[in-house]
């Protein structure tokens, strides 16, 4: 919005051609991220305080894990913060009326009400319980099945016809496969997938955030590539049209990552509960579909599909037939009671977060 007022004023005075840098997407990439940064920033205290007064704060809802009545008192939803501050940078530097933003406004919105609405009952009824898994799911697969509509209908797609309902894998040139409709079940399937494998990762002081704002480091980078024409052909990516705005999207998610890793870090200030992390997964999904990297995750959010891994395996596989792979579920549980300390922990996992995106960002060249 405002970028779109800057550029109409630079078009009518020669003196203010300077403001045509806002027309660059990596300019207002980075606007967008100092943006979301800086509010983040601003906000996380009086937001902190008014969680503290609505007596919006965690219990540990009674789970037996190490360290847990530690944080017992802690605001949670502050997943609020995260969704206020990358709208707030995307509606100031992004093209609203670009499909792709008017996609991922509509996931922010939907996942976010999603995990507003499960933190909330949590919180009314002082248990762990909130929206139920079966409720949960639908309203994220719900999502996937309107996203699949609206992506696979040539009149509504932001993609070409020729490309929205093909497969593709990392490294790999040419599609593997045209799915056709049956693209719809798979891209609910991403949708719910993603979302649930980002909320399970979220247990510890910061382990989440890091990881998440990674991999939309890796999808932005994609994005932009196949939204630019030199560059789409010159790495041999379909070209998407209006693809390359999720970059600024992505770099408000960045802004908006670190700036509340500021209040999340160990110990933290602020958890932030399912509306956080069901969002988060949800946005991520939502990208990974848009530019059709879905596969992509499972190497650049290596850390989220290991913990949905040990909670599956853990819970369909080895209990059901009385034994145990794993201490506890998810995987970063298992990892304190090995010893580990919770810090030491979520480092480690930074760490190999930081390398499964380099790697997932060589799929960019090798091809």
């Amino acid at each position: 919005m405002l970028y779109e007022f800057l550029t109409w004023l630079s078009e009518r005075s020669e003196s203010l051609s300077w403001m045509r840098l806002f027309g660059y997407i990596t300019f207002r990439a980075i606007l967008a991220a100092v943006t979301a940064f800086v509010m983040s920033l601003a906000l996380g205290s009086p937001f902190i305080r008014w969680l503290k007064r609505r007596k919006a704060t965690d219990l540990a809802w009674g789970y037996n894990l190490v360290n847990a009545q530690g944080k017992s008192g802690t605001p949670t939803m502050g997943g609020l913060l995260i969704l206020m501050t990358v709208l707030i940078a995307v509606i100031l530097w992004c093209e609203l009326t670009n499909r792709y933003i008017q996609i991922l406004i509509a996931s922010v919105l939907w996942f976010g009400s999603i995990g507003i609405c499960d933190d909330f009952l949590k919180l009314r009824d002082r248990s762990k319980a909130g929206l139920s898994d079966k409720k949960k799911i639908a309203l994220q697969g719900l999502f996937g099945l309107l996203l699949s509509i609206v992506y696979l209908h040539p009149g509504w797609s932001p993609a070409p016809v020729e490309v929205a309902d093909q497969l593709y894998l990392p490294f790999i040139k040419n599609p593997i496969a045209d799915l056709g409709l049956w693209y719809a079940p798979f891209i609910i399937f991403v949708i719910v997938a993603i979302s649930n494998s980002v909320n399970l990762a979220d247990g510890l002081d910061g382990l989440a955030i890091v990881p998440s704002f990674l991999v939309a480091a890796v999808f932005g980078a994609f994005s932009y590539v196949m939204g630019n024409t030199r560059w789409s052909e010159y790495l041999l990516f379909d070209y998407l049209s209006g693809s390359g705005e999720i970059l600024i999207f992505c770099s408000a998610f960045i802004g908006a990552g670190i700036g509340f890793l500021w209040y999340n870090a160990y110990p933290a200030q602020i958890f932030m509960g399912d509306t956080g992390s069901l969002a988060l997964g949800g946005i991520l999904g939502t990208i990974a579909v848009l530019i059709k990297q879905e596969f992509l995750f499972v190497i650049a959010g290596g850390v989220f599909v290991a913990e949905a891994a040990t909670v599956f395996l853990t819970k369909y596989v080895f209990v059901p037939r009385g034994r145990r792979l794993f201490f506890r579920a998810p995987l970063h549980h298992s990892l304190q009671y090995r010893g580990l300390a919770e810090t030491k922990v979520v480092v480690r996992l930074w760490i190999v977060s930081t390398i499964l995106a380099l790697i997932a960002a060589t799929a960019l060249k090798i091809r």
